[in-house]
């Protein structure tokens, strides 16, 4: 019916899609679009200041799960912009800025977690599976993204090219999908596949280098420059941090 009110130009192709989105929605629970716990960007309420401050600075989120002593042991949520009230208040203890964790099923339905995200004014909440361990992470964001399509922030999109920015320490944040030959360009090296088969993109080069999709924290060395992994996402690297060697 869609197809058809589209072809008789009652609906745009944006239209047909977003109503599509809402439709798989509506059959569609937490655990299908969780980030997966080994995934999880979590904070570690133990931790000095300076290293809770470099990982945010570095991952570059505005909400993390903090837990104590456990990673399964998740005691609240810390919101980035938070911080800045240690600059006014330094003898603030971390736990004082904790915003209160939200718990759901796996089988929660995402249009009841829709529902409760607006009501309760929550962005993120841990998914726990029927033995109540952390299953993961959904956010408000990840529920949208399956009605309009992935959405793209101040983070994603920082200058002209949208996609290599310049960090705070000189290293470099490159999109996972970037193409290889942007790449080049940007770092004067030439990167090439150790076969005949060409890649589009540096995620799919460096997966292939690896041979596999890497996760968080692991590190590939190729043409002279250091490529970690800051983000992933569905299967893919989303962001590398990059830094020349030498």
């Amino acid at each position: 019916m869609l197809s058809q009110a589209q072809e008789r130009g009652l609906i745009s192709a944006d239209s047909r899609g977003m109503i599509e989105g809402v439709l798989r929605v509506a059959d569609m629970t937490a655990g299908d679009v969780m980030i997966a716990a080994p995934r999880m960007d979590l904070i570690d309420i133990g931790a000095p200041i300076e290293d809770i401050l470099n990982q945010i600075i570095d991952i570059a989120h505005s909400r993390y799960p903090v837990y104590e002593g456990d990673r399964e042991n998740i005691i609240g949520v810390l919101m980035a912009k938070d911080l800045l009230k240690l600059q006014r208040a330094p003898e603030l203890h971390l736990k004082a800025l904790l915003r209160p964790v939200i718990f759901v099923p796996e089988s929660k339905r995402l249009t009841d977690l829709l529902r409760d995200f607006r009501n309760n004014r929550n962005h993120l909440a841990i998914v726990v599976d029927e033995f109540g361990r952390i299953a993961g992470l959904v956010t408000i964001e990840d529920v949208l993204e399956e009605i309009v399509g992935e959405i793209e922030d101040e983070f994603d999109n920082q200058n002209e090219n949208g996609d290599i920015y310049t960090l705070v320490d000189r290293s470099f944040r490159v999109d996972g999908d970037v193409n290889v030959q942007r790449v080049n360009q940007a770092f004067g090296v030439q990167l090439q596949p150790d076969s005949d088969e060409e890649f589009d993109t540096i995620g799919g080069l460096i997966a292939h280098h690896m041979g596999r999709v890497p996760t968080r924290g692991e590190t590939c060395e190729l043409s002279g420059l250091r490529f970690e992994v800051m983000l992933t996402r569905a299967g893919a690297v989303k962001w590398f941090k990059v830094r020349p060697l030498g």
